[in-house]
């Protein structure tokens, strides 16, 4: 199994599980990827989803370079046209959280594939590239706009346009990842944060989520407009008395986490 599933309290973890390759995105590891973030979007016992890579040298070394030599017209692949095939855009199209674990390097499409998720938790061991530029291609999955918005317009220039390497501890400072931690703590820690999100009722979370992500294309005065729009009979059809039911979870969890 290229992929593997694993379903735990509202909690999908997804594995790109082809080691032996540093996971690199072969077109029966983009299909299945994509299928199964298709059939998690709907699985109503999922709430979160963490996205890692098997073994620990790598989250995924991007597409598979040795198929794309080998196999006419399978470069397309770096310009997606359906969610049902591409990763990259089924992920997108997921209103679910997905936190990446990596736990490895994500080099090129598996860069991509990194920046497709809502949070990134990087083990101290995982280094981030893009090589599109190095290999003689530009990218298809979000790069280019997906990254200078996350680190800085000069940032982005800067790894593009050398193919250097990001190490862990530059991504966090850089704001390219969430946290750093051990190796044997990352995919216990995103887990956990996954956790957390999942106790969230699923209506609010998927909302939310789209709000986010909407309100991140448009510049801060249409943002502001489109929450207003979003919210305003949403939260006015919020009673007293869920609130005050809620308050209460809040601040039991808040002395929880003191």
């Amino acid at each position: 199994m290229v992929v593997l599933v694993e379903k735990s309290d509202g909690v999908a973890t997804v594995t790109m599980n082809r080691p032996d390759a540093m996971n690199a995105l072969s077109m029966e590891l983009r299909r299945t990827l994509a299928a199964t973030f298709a059939s998690l979007s709907v699985d109503d016992d999922v709430r979160a989803i963490v996205l890692t890579g098997a073994g620990t040298r790598a989250f995924t070394a991007g597409l598979d370079l040795k198929e794309l030599a080998s196999t006419p017209g399978a470069l397309g692949a770096a310009n997606p046209t359906s969610a049902m095939e591409d990763p990259v855009l089924a992920m997108e199209a997921c209103p679910k959280p997905i936190i990446g674990a990596v736990n490895g390097v994500a080099i090129t499409g598996g860069f991509e594939v990194a920046l497709a998720c809502d949070v990134l938790i990087a083990s101290t061991a995982a280094r981030f590239a893009d090589t599109h530029a190095r290999v003689g291609i530009l990218p298809g999955w979000g790069l280019s706009a997906k990254l200078s918005r996350a680190i800085g317009l000069m940032r982005a220039k800067e790894l593009s346009l050398s193919g250097n390497f990001l190490d862990a501890k530059t991504a966090y400072e850089w704001g390219l990842v969430n946290r750093v931690v051990e190796p044997d703590e990352l995919l216990r820690t995103a887990q956990k944060l996954a956790a957390d999100m999942a106790s969230i009722d699923p209506k609010t979370s998927r909302t939310y989520k789209k709000l986010i992500d909407d309100g991140d294309k448009l510049n801060a005065g249409e943002a502001r407009k489109l929450e207003s729009a979003t919210t305003k009979a949403l939260n006015a059809a919020v009673t007293p008395e869920s609130i005050a039911q809620r308050r209460e979870q809040v601040q039991a969890r808040g002395r929880s986490q003191g």
